[in-house]
Order: C-alpha cells, then structure tokens, then sequence
C-alpha cells in the first residue's frame, strides 16, 4: 500500500491565499479620501481604516497613496486591499503608466530591451514586468502586444490576459488609433519640412533593414513627418506611423537624408547625447475590453530639447 504524501514541513505556509480587495466607485463631489473609507467601510475600526491608508493597502484608480486628504471626485474607483498591501512598482528604466485588469502601458527607457533575446532573457521590459504581476499572484501573466527597439525610449502596452492580447494583435490596425514619435535628425532643415516617406522595407543576411522600390523584395511601410523647429544642423520632427515595421522610421529618416542623432547604424554622424535620439511619444489606443479611447503622451526626455 502506497505511503500517503506528506507536505514538507511549513510548504502550507508558502501556500498562496489571493488578495481581499474591496472596490469603491465615488459618486459625490469634493470628498476627502479618509472620509470616504470611512462612510465607505462603517463595519470597520477607525483605527482599522487609518491602518490601510499607512500600509499601502489604499488605491484610488491606478495609484496607490497614503494622502489621507486626496481630494476624490464622482467616476473615481478606490481599492482596499484588506490582506496585505499592494505592490508598488519601482524601477529605473521602466515606470508604469497605467494599468488594470487588462493591460500595462509603460515608459520604458533607452538602451532597455522591450523582451528576451536568444542571449538575453532576463533583465528586460517583459521580464521586469512579469516579476511585477507575479508577486500579487505566481498564476499571473503578462504578454507582449508590440515592441520598442532596444534604443527608442518612450510608451508601449502589453497585455495582461490572452484575451487582451488577441483582441490587440489580430485587429492591431484598426484598435491603434495613433502613434507618434519625436525624433532630433542631422542635416538642419528638411526640404519639405512636412510630408511623407514610402517604401518596401527588406532585411540583409546582417540584419540592417533597407528600402526598396519591389513590393515583392520588402513589405509596404509609410511614415508621415512634419518639422517642430530647427537649431543649427539639428531639427525636432514629429513622425507618425502609419505601419509598423522594424526600424522603419530609422531607415526612412535615412533615405530622406536626415538620418536620427546617434543612428550610427544608418548614416548618422553624431551622438552628442550618446544615445539614439528617438522617442515614442504619444500612443491612443481602443482598450481591447473595455473598448474606451485610450491616449497616453509621453514627456520628452531632457536632452532633447538641449540640443534641438
């Protein structure tokens, strides 16, 4: 007769018990916080109540405070998380935007990789990310929607259920409704400073995407540009993305013959703030669940406007 199993002593202990949260949704006006967990939660102690606040079990929509006088206005949502406090995420190269349910948008930094590589697993924006879930709960997931190349700072969203990724990726075209980027270019002014550069982008046995005029060498891509202001041999342009290609609006700042600062890789000759001078600055999206308009603008990062 077989001997029963027998849990190692203390593995109850690592068990996972789920959070106890309780959801709020503010109807009244000019309502501070504290007083609103008050009347919001009569069963429980003052003191009780004051705790959660202390301890980071308190979150009014995606941000998580101990301001016991945050000011609350009517559509706001506040979470009590009743079992332990919530995850406050912190990271250098990746700060969270927004997030729900269903999906992160984040601010991922320069030089940071957007997922795994065959030499590089950990580390990344995905891995970063999925560490976070995963402390709530080990059964959470996270799922990558579209990727930033390793050198452009700036917005992107992943999916946190198979369901927000699908929605996203199979109907990707027509869920993005924007996205635009800056970019400081070498070569001062563009002639014309607004307009529009298109072509067939194909890749090399190294890697390095190029234009051609053959549909049937490259796959289609369109970038619109339009020029913010110009300061000596640099100028500020505003790219918008009418496909998504790999290293598209690199190769088209190229072609146009003002090639982005620090793009070594494809004809630039400067890099005075050591790094690829391109930013994902603004992303609207449908939400894939909830079908809201989504828009998220990104601040520029510092050096940019230094120089152009």
């Amino acid at each position: 007769m077989p001997k029963p199993l027998i849990a190692k002593p203390g593995a109850e202990r690592r068990r996972f018990k789920p959070d106890v949260i309780l959801t709020f949704n503010v109807e009244a006006e000019g309502m501070k916080l504290l007083d609103f967990l008050f009347g919001a939660m009569p069963d429980r102690k003052r003191t009780t109540v004051k705790d959660y606040l202390k301890h980071n079990q308190v979150m009014v929509g995606s941000n998580v405070t101990r301001q016991w006088d945050t000011e609350l206005f009517p559509g706001d949502v506040v979470k009590v998380n009743t079992s332990r406090e919530f995850q406050v995420f912190r990271n250098p190269r990746l700060q969270i935007v927004y997030e729900d349910d269903d999906i992160i948008v984040v601010n991922k930094g320069y030089g940071l990789l957007s997922m795994g590589t065959d030499t590089k697993r950990e580390g990344t924006a995905y891995w970063i990310l999925r560490d976070y879930v995963k402390r709530s709960n080990p059964a959470n997931k996270i799922f990558i929607v579209h990727r930033l190349d390793q050198h452009t700072s700036g917005l992107m969203m992943f999916a946190k259920t198979v369901e927000a990724k699908e929605a996203m990726q199979h109907n990707w075209n027509n869920m993005v409704l924007e996205r635009r980027y800056i970019a400081i270019v070498e070569g001062g002014e563009i002639d014309p400073p607004t307009g529009k550069v298109e072509s067939y982008l194909a890749e090399n046995a190294v890697h390095e995407v190029y234009s051609t005029k053959d549909p049937k060498e490259g796959q289609h891509a369109l970038t619109r540009y339009r020029t913010i202001h110009t300061r000596g041999q640099y100028s500020m342009v505003e790219l918008q993305l009418e496909t998504g290609r790999k290293n598209q609006i690199r190769v088209h700042m190229k072609d146009l013959g003002h090639p982005i600062v620090g793009d070594r890789r494809y004809g630039a000759k400067t890099s005075p703030l050591h790094r690829l001078c391109l930013h994902a600055q603004t992303l609207r999206f449908v939400h894939p669940v909830t079908r809201r308009d989504m828009n998220f603008t990104s601040p520029l990062p510092a050096g940019f406007t230094r120089i152009s």
